[in-house]
């Protein structure tokens, strides 16, 4: 009696269960999961008319709509396997992805279709090109596709341990590595994401996060398993966000750090449109943060100014996403906000449904859980990738010894949290000392000043390597390069303080968000030597 895990039976059970129940808002468009299922369905029959097959790959390149959410849906049902593409990435990162994954149908929103007529003659495997809004010369129209498509098409026998997904990592030092994420992978993680998380239909889950990201951390079909509404948000910016809030009665949202930080610092009559009226009263909201350790700081003020709930999460594309979560204990809501800022901040414990993680040292040892011993994260279990798509070299390095290594650098505190104090590779060592730059950065942050912080390594001669901090501040802020100095003496280890500043107008950043750190230390190594 056993049956596939896969998460394609969420929206089986949501059609039956929920028909009528509104399960997608795009702007002026609203469909029911009723509606929202026979759409799904009607575009696995165009696709499968268009000649695709069990195990062929079908590329998208497409904000938060509707189409975008569909596919994670159409394409997978008939054994095909999703490409969902950074639209951030450049025409020539397009061509390498779509061509690198052998994707035969590219589907694309209005916003790129340009970008992809460029690159065209790179593409010799695409048959079919589709424009998922509008007409264009030489594309496939989807919404005409979908009213010609009979609706029925060849049921696929769902093996679990299938292709769903590929996605390619950002690629912030080489080209992106596209992960092998299978049915099982993404079930597990979404069951996971429903126990630690307690969505229910009365949910309405704004999609801040882009959906290409690990497959929306998979909230893509946690949403639809708890048979709650997806609210489709195009661009993501602090206004948008507080009208969509208050229009739709949101009360979810996931995000990265640096898009907590736009809606912690968001103009104050821009915010306001989530506090309470004389009429209205105030709008709380659940987030979940990953992508990045978010700082103590940021997180007091979403929960203190806004009154928002926020939780933690660690995970990576290679994990499906999600390995941990900052689980709430009640011992925790005693604590004052800063303390309890400091352990949201941590990247907490496995899921239920993650498998074993530890943090090892070189010999692969676990290290001690005394909040100070540094090792890496490694994790086994039923949300691993399969491995990276024809790429078997950086997959066997990924998974020496029978453990995925992610990179991260990480302590565990006495009570079993974990907490990453930085990627391995940004460790900072001063004078044989172990300095974490996320650590720095969170202390800069809680200067009022301060916007955003970046830290870096940088030679030195006395020390080997010194601490440097870029720094972003807020509009209408000054501070000196001195005054900060002092603020970070007087809250942290001396040896710790940055020894220089720079400031700067913005970070440099991938497509996700993540900050640049290698290009600051190649930056600022250029600038010293003119």
């Amino acid at each position: 009696m056993q049956t596939p895990l896969t998460p394609l039976d969420f929206l089986r059970r949501a059609r039956r269960l929920y028909p009528n129940r509104e399960a997608v808002v795009d702007e002026q468009q609203r469909f029911t999961y009723k509606q929202f299922g026979e759409r799904v369905d009607k575009w696995s029959s165009a696709l499968h008319h268009l000649g695709v097959q069990p195990g062929d790959r079908v590329a998208y390149i497409a904000p938060n709509t509707h189409a975008q959410l569909e596919s994670f849906y159409a394409v997978p049902q008939i054994g095909a396997v999703l490409v969902p593409i950074n639209y951030r990435l450049t025409a020539d990162d397009f061509a390498y992805i779509i061509d690198h994954s052998g994707a035969k149908i590219v589907c694309v929103h209005s916003d790129y279709l340009e970008d992809v007529d460029r690159i065209r003659d790179l593409l010799p495997g695409v048959q079919h090109l589709v424009a998922l809004e509008g007409s264009h010369a030489g594309w496939l129209g989807y919404e005409e596709l979908l009213e010609q498509a009979p609706g029925d098409f060849p049921k696929y026998a769902v093996n679990e341990n299938d292709l769903i997904t590929i996605n390619y990592t950002s690629g912030t030092t080489s080209r992106p590595k596209g992960v092998m994420i299978t049915h099982r992978n993404a079930y597990m993680n979404t069951v996971g994401t429903l126990i630690h998380m307690h969505m229910s239909p009365a949910d309405r889950y704004l999609w801040t996060l882009p959906m290409f990201h690990a497959n929306g951390w998979t909230f893509v079909w946690t949403v639809t398993a708890a048979g709650a509404t997806h609210l489709c948000l195009r661009k993501v910016e602090p206004r948008a966000i507080f009208t969509t809030i208050r229009a739709e009665h949101a009360t979810f949202l996931c995000a990265a750090p640096t898009v907590l930080i736009s809606i912690a610092n968001a103009p104050e009559e821009v915010r306001a449109l989530a506090k309470p009226t004389a009429d209205r009263a105030a709008q709380s909201l659940r987030v979940a943060t990953a992508g990045a350790p978010p700082a103590p700081a940021t997180i007091e003020r979403i929960e203190g100014e806004l009154g928002w709930e926020v939780t933690q999460v660690y995970g990576l594309t290679e994990t499906a996403p999600f390995i941990t979560i900052c689980e709430p204990l009640p011992e925790h809501a005693g604590l004052s906000a800063t303390a309890r800022g400091k352990i949201k901040a941590q990247q907490g414990v496995e899921l239920i449904t993650s498998g074993e993680l530890l943090v090892v040292d070189e010999a692969g040892n676990e290290v001690p859980h005394d909040g100070q011993t540094l090792g890496e994260i490694v994790a086994r279990g039923n949300v691993v990738m399969m491995g990276y798509y024809n790429d078997p070299a950086a997959t066997e390095r990924a998974f020496q010894g029978g453990w995925f290594h992610t990179g991260d650098a990480a302590v565990v505190h006495p009570s079993g949290y974990a907490e990453i104090r930085d990627r391995i590779k940004d460790v900072i060592i001063s004078g044989g000392e172990n300095i974490s730059s996320i650590e720095v950065e969170g202390i800069l942050l809680r200067h009022p000043a301060v916007q955003e912080a970046a830290v870096v390594g940088l030679p030195d001669e006395r020390w080997g390597e010194a601490p440097h901090a870029f720094v972003v501040l807020k509009a209408g802020h000054t501070v000196t390069e001195e005054e900060l100095r002092e603020f970070a003496r007087a809250n942290m280890a001396h040896f710790k303080v940055p020894k220089t500043f720079t400031f700067v107008a913005e970070l440099p950043k991938t497509a996700t968000g993540k900050i640049q750190k290698y290009v600051l230390r190649g930056g600022r190594a250029a600038i010293a030597t003119q």
